[in-house]
């Protein structure tokens, strides 16, 4: 009961928020920037309580009783059957065994002369060592904190949205923190619809639940349908762009530090 209630699940609100997110999204979110919040469960709040409960169910608080997303079980049934009818395949594992990577630090030319990609190549080998060093620690960041990691994208790609939907019809005047707090609301209907298909593991059902998140978008601006999905492809096309500038130069400026400092 202290958990229900230091967390809010068991206030009316809640409940209420969660059915309107499923049935009227962008209405909720506009009665919300209105200023009629009494009624809803605040949108951080409920991010990170929903947040908790997708976590359960994707490590085996579902149907199955399994943990989703997660394809060691399935190699290894796949395995099993391969040795019961005869088949003998060569796995992954021994496959990167036996092939020389310049992670290994050798590698083959067109000649079929092996080299030493360390001594050969040594900056190269320095940049390439220093780019899978921060991947590695983005991708554990990622594995360790997946909420910050959302909102950190939540970030990113509201810059975007806001130069489309900023002078929207339904809310000619719209800042910036209102349409982040949007977007935050639209990431709890995304989890909502994740947790039930996850629990039922239907994943690719949840996947593509992506898609639901311009409903909201449609109702909250105003916009008609095909003018929503416009302006939210190209919001997101600038994003990856922008992404693929920003690794570029960070592949240059690592180039670069190597040349220099070694």
């Amino acid at each position: 009961e202290n958990f229900a209630e230091a967390y809010g699940m068991g206030e009316r609100g809640m409940f209420r928020t969660i059915l309107d997110l499923i049935l009227r999204p962008g209405h909720l979110i506009l009665d919300y920037l209105r200023g009629r919040r009494a009624s809803y469960f605040a949108p951080f709040k409920m991010y990170f309580l929903l947040a908790a409960v997708s976590l359960l169910v994707t490590h085996g608080l579902n149907i199955t009783g399994h943990a989703l997303h997660d394809d060691s079980e399935n190699t290894t049934e796949e395995v099993k059957r391969e040795h019961k009818s005869g088949k003998t395949t060569k796995t992954t594992n021994d496959f990167e065994e036996n092939t020389p990577t310049m992670e290994q630090g050798i590698t083959i030319d067109e000649d079929g002369v092996q080299r030493s990609f360390e001594k050969d190549y040594p900056e190269e080998s320095r940049m390439y060592s220093i780019i899978y060093s921060v991947l590695e620690k983005i991708e554990r960041f990622e594995e360790k904190y997946p909420s910050i990691n959302i909102l950190l994208l939540l970030m990113l790609i509201s810059g975007n949205l806001f130069l489309f939907f900023r002078h929207s019809p339904n809310i000619p005047d719209l800042r910036y923190p209102e349409l982040f707090i949007s977007l935050v609301y639209i990431a709890n209907m995304y989890t909502v619809y994740s947790i039930v298909f996850d629990f039922f593991s239907l994943t690719k059902l949840a996947s593509l639940s992506i898609f639901l998140t311009i409903i909201p978008l449609k109702q909250m601006s105003g916009y008609s349908w095909w003018r929503t999905i416009l302006k939210t492809v190209v919001a997101f096309t600038i994003m990856f762009v922008l992404l693929i500038v920003f690794i570029v130069l960070a592949v240059l400026g690592v180039r670069l530090f190597v040349e220099y400092h070694g």
